[in-house]
């Protein structure tokens, strides 16, 4: 049995415990919160009847002595919960992003180092079925290697609360999603970026809810991205709609079930080469899905096997680097490099 503390009982918290509780040989032995009473109200809901509940997260350690912690705060309290795990001998399981600055990033993941413990970040869009399905097809060398990955993410959501408030909103709590999933599926690494960020008139948000952005990913290969959190009308998907153009190819992926690919075929139709529909292979069954559900059972088996789970902190930190390269271009109005980080 793995023993869990959860801290942070906000919304998000739901989609972790409806998770945990599918997963035989967890069990949630703590909550923390700031609000007490919210806490509890998240144990009731979910009943977990004498289960050890607080507003200290050392406190809460101490008297539980876990095998790991769920960290669900917001971003400017993960490194004081890391910090605290770590000095519990706890291995630590973090929902995106994995911080709140670059500094408090490489923190973070240079003291999971020393305490020699794992962590990783709940990077849940990697475990799409297409977005596997993706990385293997473009893996095969079916049309050769990627050299321009594109994504479109337009959606028009009325949260209330923390984030219409929030600085860079778009690119520091959604786009990490997206800049992580094109990294993954082209097999790039970030070496700089031009973005701009405006707030177009009708936006309910403080700053930031608009974004367009260009990636140098390395090996001749270009990420563009462009996003709206205010645009409301032909919603995208969560998962953003994207084109992949290879050396002998495109593939079309609209964020839902369509999943399209066409390769260069002999020939000539004028000016243009002939090419002709190419199947992208269904879901392998080694292939990792499920969500927050697929992320927490590798984390338990990167725990029980000693292994490095794949959205570990040492490399989600280049997606992160991404996002904070972006904001930096945003606000300087120029190109930024983008150090390489992790190993």
């Amino acid at each position: 049995m793995m023993n869990v503390v959860l801290v942070g009982c906000g919304a998000m918290s739901r989609q972790w415990l409806d998770a945990a509780r599918q997963i035989d040989g967890l069990a949630i032995v703590g909550l923390v919160d700031l609000d007490a009473e919210r806490a509890k109200a998240r144990a009731h809901e979910y009943d977990l009847a004498g289960i050890i509940i607080g507003t200290s997260l050392d406190a809460v350690l101490d008297q539980t002595r876990p095998d790991a912690v769920f960290d669900v705060v917001v971003p400017a309290a993960r490194r004081a919960v890391a910090l605290s795990a770590f000095a519990h001998n706890c291995h630590l399981l973090t929902e995106k992003p994995l911080a709140d600055s670059p500094e408090n990033a490489r923190a973070i993941v240079e003291a999971a180092r020393q305490a020699g413990r794992i962590h990783a970040v709940v990077q849940n869009r990697r475990y799409v079925a297409n977005v596997r399905r993706i990385r293997r097809f473009l893996d095969s060398g079916a049309i050769g290697n990627p050299t321009s990955i594109h994504a479109d993410f337009f959606v028009a959501p009325h949260f209330g609360g923390f984030r219409e408030e929030m600085a860079h909103v778009l690119l520091l709590d959604m786009a990490i999603h997206t800049f992580d999933a094109a990294r993954y599926m082209a097999g790039g690494e970030p070496a700089g970026v031009y973005c701009q960020e405006w707030e177009p008139a009708n936006s309910w948000y403080r700053q930031g809810s608009s974004a367009s952005a260009v990636f140098d990913l390395g090996g001749g290969k270009v990420f563009t991205y462009a996003g709206s959190w205010c645009a409301d009308g032909f919603r995208t998907s969560w998962e953003g709609s994207w084109r992949i153009v290879a050396e002998r190819g495109s593939l079309i992926w609209d964020g839902h079930d369509l999943l399209t690919a066409e390769v260069v075929a002999t020939g000539r139709d004028g000016l243009f080469a002939k090419t002709q529909p190419i199947d992208v292979p269904p879901l392998d069954p080694a292939d990792r899905v499920g969500g927050h559900l697929g992320i927490i059972r590798d984390f338990m088996h990167a725990i029980e096997t000693g292994t490095e789970p794949e959205t570990h902190g040492a490399d989600n930190i280049k997606s992160l680097a991404m996002v904070f390269g972006a904001i930096e271009s945003a606000e300087t109005g120029r190109r930024v490099a983008i150090a390489r980080e992790g190993p």
